[in-house]
This record gives C-alpha cells, structure tokens and sequence, in this order.
C-alpha cells in the first residue's frame, strides 16, 4: 500500500494539488488522503478510478492497485478499519465469540490465531499478535476514546487456550474494567433473547463525528457507512447494554469466576 499511496502524492503534487484540495474533490477528508498517501489506509479501486480521471494519469494507480504484491492486500488486516479506530473518538462492540481484540492478552490472542483454519504458521502468528498488542495502545493513550464492550457470557467461560490461558485473560478483563472512560459488560447466557443474535459488530464515531460500523464473518470484513444500517446497529447495541449485566455486575461475576478456578 506504500507504493500505491506514494504514487498518488508524486501525482497529486504535479496536479498542483494540496491533500486538502484533493479531498474536496470527492468529498473525502484530508485525512484521509493523508492516511492512503502513508500507506496506512487503502486507496478503493473505485477511488482509484475517478483520482486516475482527475489528476490525468492514464490508469496508473489502477494498474499499480491491481498487481499490489499479496502481502499488501487488505482483507486479512481490514486496515481500513484499523486506521479508523486508531483515530476513533468513541468505540463500541458486541462480541459474542471471543474476546474483543483491544481486550486480549498476549497469550489469549495467540491461542485464538493458533485456532485458525487453515492454520498459520508461527511466524505470521508471532506478526498477528505483536500488532493486535499494538492495538491496545488506544485504550492507554492520553486522548483515550470513550468505549463501551459487551461480551456474550460464554466468551467469558470458554478456556481459550487452556486454564492458565483463561484466568489471565479473566484477571485482564477485571483490570480494564477499572479503566476511566472504559465499560465492560457481560451479557448473561440466562436471557431468553437480546439484540446480538446476528453477531458481533463495532462502531465508531470518528472526529469528524462520522458514525461507522464494521462487522466480519467466516469469510471476510465489512466497514459500513451507510447512516441507515450504522443507525440499526447503534439501535441495537443500546438494547444490548440494556439487556447485559452492569459494569458492577460484571466486575462482581468476573471476581467469583476468578475465585473459582
């Protein structure tokens, strides 16, 4: 993604154009263009298309977007979202599979990458894990986003990894539960029905005070815009905390589980 964002600066710069008069252009952020320009944020292909138009350069960045060695490609790491929450001002999730990434010790994301199919070797798990750590990082800096979790009770009972594995994770989950600005809620397996039956979602709120949502599945990652289906998920994540334990609850059902291992 480096190369492609590069090119597009070398050609934006001989358009005589600013990141900010790019921008405009498509109604994007300067940010944004920013973040394709340093390699941190993928340039779409239909984006691609209407730059190619604009800044006269022959479909060379959607030549240069099509033969992006492998390595390069998005999918796996949905950098997209990754960039957006990186830069989220208000982060909320509903999880009802494993722990949230941004919650996950060291140990806990290592058994989740292990238990992947097909499997990775270790060192793409060893590459997944360091930047799924780096990713907590939001949760310690000085302009912490405000962020709400709810997890589905049996996340919070499956041994991932092992006992040892699992009481670490629980002890984590216990002290990030005490971090200003940070609620951990447990949706008991006991409810008869809740508003997460389709799965886990994210949403953010960037600075710009845009609303997204992300979601995933077995086969690949979805970052939704659209404020129609962002309004459903937020709709549905308010009944989700409404239908889960306190954060005081929480903290209580985590110390017994945490008692009896």
């Amino acid at each position: 993604m480096k190369m492609v964002g590069a090119l597009l600066a070398t050609f934006r710069e001989a358009a005589g154009h600013t990141q900010r008069s790019l921008g405009e252009q498509f109604v994007v952020s300067e940010q944004q263009i920013a973040s394709i320009e340093q390699g941190r944020r993928p340039l779409k292909p239909d984006l691609a298309d209407q730059l190619d138009d604009l800044l006269d350069t022959k479909g060379a960045l959607t030549a240069a977007l099509a033969h992006m060695p492998e390595v390069d490609l998005v999918p796996l790491w949905a950098e997209e979202f990754l960039d957006r929450e990186r830069e989220a001002i208000a982060i909320s999730s509903y999880e009802n599979q494993v722990v949230p990434g941004l919650l996950q010790t060291e140990a806990y994301a290592r058994a989740v990458f292990r238990s992947r199919v097909p499997f990775h070797g270790e060192d793409t798990i060893a590459r997944l894990v360091a930047a799924r750590l780096e990713r907590h990082r939001i949760l310690h800096g000085k302009d912490a986003p405000i962020t709400c979790f709810v997890v589905w009770e049996p996340v919070v009972l499956a041994p991932i990894g092992g006992r040892e594995v699992w009481t670490e994770q629980l002890c984590h989950l216990r002290e990030c539960s005490e971090l200003p600005g940070l609620m951990l809620q447990v949706l008991p397996l006991e409810r008869t029905s809740h508003a997460g039956l389709n799965g886990p979602f994210v949403l953010l709120e960037t600075p710009e005070h845009q609303r997204l949502a992300y979601t995933e599945n077995q086969r690949g990652s979805q970052l939704i815009a659209d404020p129609d289906e962002v309004a459903i998920l937020t709709q549905k994540c308010a009944m989700l905390r409404s239908q889960a334990l306190t954060p005081e609850d929480t903290r209580d059902l985590l110390d017994r589980l945490l008692g009896e291992k």
